[in-house]
């Protein structure tokens, strides 16, 4: 049987996606709109047979929403093969669009069992660890910018590598106005931010994903992390080196861009 277009590209981009590829830029009809790269995203991700240990929170900023004329985020899948630990190198290439500073969460798998919708109150009681963590975020396409949500959600969330710092236990601790930084001494790179850029609250981004995953029906048989958002912003990489990210009150994470 003959097979589609759609079927055609995701091959494509799934083959660029597990041997570390760039391909040339896919028909802009899965990736334009989010409703489409949303099907798109999720037929490549079917495609790809390994060990998924998160999720990641995309489009969290709301200047961005309101820029791209979005309502909500999106959230992707993301796979074992590409969380590092602290401090690892990350090799990156023309497609690359930067590196990002985000709160990450470790959620219990108890989660999954859950039967009702997700509320505020009872979010703590799924959480447990917290930790600082730095996204390298780029396409596997030969293309630059974005121009809508769908570009890279239809490209796995645009995720390259995810480097977890160190990790604390979670205690309710206010989340919606801590103070961040990520910074390159050696090239006099200097970025502040704020985690109140990520969908109000971090807290609020993580809720937004719980939801979504018991909307989609899935389920992971152990704990898992969910990445919620940039608070300084997708910010591009001018040079090589060690990039340090720190939030307040809770830690460090650093990565070596190659």
């Amino acid at each position: 049987m003959k097979k589609t277009l759609i079927e055609k590209t995701s091959d494509k981009l799934v083959y660029a996606f597990l041997k570390n590829k760039l391909i040339s830029p896919i028909p802009k009809k899965f990736s334009q709109k989010l409703v489409n790269a949303q099907k798109f995203r999720k037929l490549c991700e079917s495609k790809i047979k390994e060990p998924i240990v998160g999720f990641k929170a995309a489009g969290t900023g709301i200047a961005v929403m309101k820029k791209f004329g979005e309502k909500e985020p999106f959230y992707t899948s993301i796979y074992k093969r590409n969380v590092l630990k602290n401090g690892k190198k990350v090799k990156i290439n023309k497609a690359t669009l930067g590196i990002e500073l985000e709160v990450g969460f470790q959620i219990k798998k108890s989660f999954f069992l859950l039967k009702k919708s997700i509320k505020t109150k009872n979010l703590s009681k799924y959480i447990t660890h917290i930790a600082p963590c730095i996204e390298v975020v780029g396409y596997r396409q030969r293309k630059k910018g974005i121009k809508s949500f769908g570009d890279l959600c239809s490209d796995f969330g645009a995720n390259v590598k995810f480097l977890i710092g160190s990790k604390k236990k979670y205690k309710n601790i206010k989340l919606n106005n801590l103070k961040t930084n990520l910074s390159n001494k050696k090239n006099n790179y200097d970025v502040d931010g704020n985690t109140n850029t990520v969908y109000i609250n971090p807290l609020n981004s993580l809720k937004f994903v719980l939801k979504k995953l018991l909307k989609d029906k899935i389920k992971l048989n152990q704990n898992f992390w969910v990445f919620t958002g940039s608070t300084v912003g997708v910010v591009p990489i001018l040079n090589k080196g060690t990039y340090l990210g720190k939030i307040d009150k809770l830690g460090k994470v650093s990565c070596i861009i190659i």
